[in-house]
Order: structure tokens, then C-alpha cells, then sequence
């Protein structure tokens, strides 16, 4: 490869991961706490490039140094490859395209339920005494699966999550990941007490209502049914998975 091509790729490359990583792209394909590291690496990536390019510029770089006739080419360079270039098709994909973060066709694929591979816990923080506690999907699955004191028994809480419509069951979903969209797991509920029919794939709501006691076991993969009073449909989160 050519020092041209590798000074283009590199600032291309590094303004993709600035780009991704200042405009809150970033939260569709890793953690809000990598965003230092993806800054600091497209900063380094473009810092790079720049001072690879002011030293060619001033080294004269491409200019004949023997009083031949120069046509910009090494002597061993027969013909510039086009692999290199490959490389700015994902980099064209963050400038042209913004795929969405991953949803309900995600959730269908797996057959892995995240609850199912936390160890049962030995105690869990109490619960405020609101009246409709929020939760995060996680915390909710994780102590309908594991907490013997029954804490959610009888309380009213409110989920944050997209729908996944699984027919004849409707579920309100979330996808936990560890660092990255890469190692993604999904957390559901199955919604009862109202009509859904109504609910799209993909679509976010809050969800106001109660746990069946006892519904999160092995024969339901520790998925809990969650009776709802009240759901509202709700604009994309900025973040949507949850950690």
C-alpha cells in the first residue's frame, strides 16, 4: 500500500470513529464508558495522518532525486491494488448510512435469555417505597428469577423497553451487553392484561404494571409474565441497551 493511501485511509478512518463517538452514534455498537477510548483513538488515528503528510510535503516526497523523469511511482509498484480502498466501505457505511441499534429481530434469533445465566444472588438492595418503582428490564427478570424474598410481589414497576412480538405472546424487551452490540443478550417480559394487538415490532413503550409471582422459572427460560395497566408508546432512547 501506498503512503498516500494509508495517510487517506487513516484520516478517514479516525473522522469515522470522531464522528461515531461525538454524535452519540457510538451508543448503537458499544458502551457509553468506551467513548474516551473511541475518541482518543480517532484523535491518535487523524494526528497520525496529519504528521505523515506534513513530513512527506516536506521531504519532497514523490519528486525525482536523480534528475530522471519521475511518473509518481515506486519501481516495484505494478499497479496500485484496489484491496486498500476496501477498507472505506465501512467507513462510507458511518458517513452515508445510520443503521439502527439492534431490536426485536435480535430477540427472536436467540434463543439465550440472559436471567438464565446469572447466579443466583445472596441478597438484593431493597426496593424505594414509591409507588411505581422504575426498573430496568435487567433488574426486573434478575429478581423474578432469583430473589426467594418475593420483593416485586404485589409492587407496581415501570419497564422501559421495545416490543417483540412473538405470536401469540407480546413481550417487552431489552438487549444487555457486556462492552459491545457484538456480545448482545436479551432480557423480555410477557406483556398480559391489555390489548397489544396493536404494538409493532421495534416499538418502545413504558409499561406500568405487576409481576405473576412465581412465572420466571426453568420452564418459562426465566421469563417473567407482566400484567400491565398502562402502556405508552415512547420515542427511541438514546441509548438503548442496557449495561
Amino acid at each position: 500500500m501506498r503512503r498516500e493511501t494509508q495517510n487517506i485511509l487513516l484520516v478517514l478512518l479516525g473522522g469515522a470513529l470522531l464522528k461515531l463517538a461525538l454524535t452519540g452514534t457510538y451508543l448503537r455498537y458499544v458502551k457509553e464508558s468506551l467513548q474516551p477510548w473511541l475518541v482518543v483513538t480517532g484523535a491518535v488515528m487523524v494526528a497520525l495522518a496529519v504528521v505523515s503528510i506534513a513530513r512527506d510535503i516536506r521531504d519532497g516526497l514523490g519528486q525525482p532525486h536523480d534528475g530522471q523523469p519521475h511518473d509518481g511511482h515506486d519501481e516495484h509498484d505494478h499497479g496500485s491494488s484496489r484491496s486498500p480502498w476496501m477498507l472505506l466501505l465501512p467507513v462510507l457505511a458511518v458517513f452515508l448510512i445510520s443503521p439502527p441499534a439492534l431490536g426485536a429481530d435480535t430477540v427472536n434469533r436467540s434463543s439465550v435469555n440472559a436471567a438464565q445465566e446469572v447466579e443466583a444472588s445472596d441478597g438484593f438492595a431493597p426496593l424505594p417505597p414509591d409507588e411505581v418503582v422504575p426498573l430496568t428490564i435487567g433488574e426486573f427478570v434478575t429478581r423474578t428469577a432469583w430473589d426467594d424474598s418475593g420483593s416485586l410481589d404485589d409492587r407496581t414497576v415501570k419497564l422501559t423497553g421495545f416490543v417483540v412480538r412473538q405470536d401469540p405472546d407480546v413481550f417487552i424487551a431489552r438487549l444487555m451487553i457486556g462492552c459491545c452490540a457484538a456480545d448482545a443478550r436479551p432480557v423480555k417480559a410477557r406483556m398480559t392484561g391489555l390489548d397489544l394487538s396493536s404494538l409493532p415490532d421495534d416499538q418502545w413503550v413504558e409499561a406500568v404494571g405487576r409481576v405473576v409471582p412465581g412465572s420466571a422459572n426453568k420452564e418459562s427460560r426465566f421469563v417473567p409474565t407482566f400484567t400491565v395497566t398502562q402502556v405508552v408508546p415512547i420515542a427511541v432512547p438514546e441509548d438503548t441497551y442496557e449495561g
